[in-house]
């Protein structure tokens, strides 16, 4: 069902790089920290680490040998699988996902490509400054400006292809990211007052816990793994027949989780050291990486050279993440539409220009424009991480369950000749558990948008 046409990685090394660059990116490294610091730390690690060797293995292995046996990006992945028009719908819902998430997670990623140029322009006293990071994104030409940059760098690999784009730059990228991770958590954990943060990080406190504990990580896996957006289903249909997908995914899962580890390491314990231990900045929220790390950075030895590590590798992952979530929009066009890569891109830059600038001017002239009392970022951000895509699991879940069957996936997934050994744990999940955890998701983000809970 392959078609001869389509782009290909090499291998599984080109395979599990990608992917894991599609997964470690701006979830890991911005969102990750700032929740795990939120909601108790160790705990929360230790409840995500547990969903994800369960819930997030199980969607990993499901949407790649969903791809892989199509040969085919989400919409034709379920229509194939199905042969019924109406799951067309699911495929649809994950293919329009990283259409949407693209154009402010550059809006983002211009945000960390502005504090890179700044640390190595200026002095870090003054990016930590107290109204830098707000007069910057309330200015519209400066956000956008940076917004376009990003863009720009992103659709240039884009345009490059599967193999000498996309495999290069993250065969390239994620050992570069992994490096500096270490060498800024070395520099972080060995500060003065530090380890109280690595004691918080790793020693799960059980008063720390609640319900929203769990629903948090469990919201924080789709974004972290890229689970539901349709990525993983397009990067399927790259890959080759001989390469372990069990494996890949233990792979991948192991390098997401451990760069989320390290992200969490260089943040928290720098900020039990340079805040004099007063933990509110554990609950800066969002502003943490672009408030209240260049403060830490400000007060540090060497800080303006850690600045430029940092805002370096956040910007090698920001930029891997963006690459596959827009590969993915352009992947369905072409396999739907019959465009080539090049108009393909075409389109989505033009996508990511217009929904990104709405998110990009929406702290600045479009301030007044708001979505169910959403700016247009957050509003975007909302409705694809807490509606979409619990929706767009449910219905993985129920292709693999009532049409596809566990027993074709166990055929495509053993293509390599390897057993698949967690069959049972994946079929009691894609069955019973990875429907019921999305349903908790998709509820709990209503309710907290109604005013029912508070998140």
């Amino acid at each position: 069902m392959e078609t001869n046409n389509r782009g290909s990685f090499t291998g599984k090394i080109g395979f599990v790089l990608s992917a894991a660059g599609a997964s470690v990116g701006l979830g890991n490294i911005w969102r990750f920290p700032y929740l795990c610091a939120k909601y108790g730390g160790g705990i929360f690690l230790f409840v995500y680490i547990i969903l994800a060797l369960t819930f997030g293995y199980t969607m990993i292995v499901a949407e790649t040998a969903i791809g892989r046996s199509t040969g085919k990006s989400p919409v034709g992945a379920f229509n194939a699988l199905s042969g019924n028009k109406r799951m067309k719908i699911g495929g649809w819902i994950n293919a329009i996902i990283p259409i949407l998430i693209v154009p402010y997670y550059s809006v983002i990623g211009g945000w960390v490509c502005k504090y890179l140029f700044e640390y190595i322009r200026s002095d870090a006293s003054t990016i930590a400054g107290d109204n830098f990071f707000v007069d910057f994104i309330t200015n519209g030409e400066k956000s956008e400006f940076w917004f376009i940059v990003f863009a720009i760098l992103v659709l240039g690999v884009i345009l490059m292809g599967v193999e000498n784009g996309i495999e290069r730059v993250s065969k390239f990228v994620m050992p570069i990211l992994v490096v500096l991770a270490i060498i800024i958590c070395i520099y972080s954990v060995t500060r003065p007052g530090a380890l109280a943060g690595v004691k918080y990080l790793f020693v799960p406190n059980v008063e720390n816990f609640s319900i929203m504990t769990v629903v948090t990580a469990m919201g924080q896996m789709f974004y972290s793994l890229s689970i539901a957006m349709g990525i993983l289903i397009t990067f399927g249909s790259y890959v080759k027949k001989e390469v372990s997908i069990d494996q890949s995914t233990r792979q991948v899962e192991f390098f997401d989780t451990a760069i989320a580890i390290l992200a969490s390491l260089m943040i928290i314990p720098a900020i039990f050291a340079f805040s004099n231990g007063d933990q509110s900045m554990l609950k800066a929220g969002p502003s943490l990486m672009f408030i209240t790390m260049p403060k830490i950075f400000a007060s540090m030895g060497f800080g303006r050279i850690i600045g430029i590590l940092f805002f370096a590798l956040v910007l090698f992952a920001a930029v891997t993440s963006a690459i596959a979530l827009t590969e993915s929009a352009v992947s369905t066009f072409s396999d739907e539409f019959g465009w080539n890569r090049r108009l393909g891109t075409v389109v989505m830059s033009v996508i990511m220009i217009i929904l990104g600038s709405l998110s990009s001017l929406g702290n600045g002239p479009l301030a007044g424009v708001t979505i169910i009392g959403m700016q247009f970022l957050d509003f975007f951000d909302f409705i694809t991480n807490s509606i979409m895509m619990p929706i767009a699991a449910l219905a993985t879940c129920f292709l693999i369950t009532r049409y596809m069957g566990v027993d074709k996936l166990t055929e495509e997934v053993e293509q390599d000749g390897h057993p698949f050994q967690r069959k049972r744990v994946f079929s009691v999940m894609i069955k019973f558990l990875c429907p019921l955890f999305v349903l908790v998701i998709l509820v709990s983000a209503v309710m907290n948008v109604l005013g029912i809970i508070s998140m």
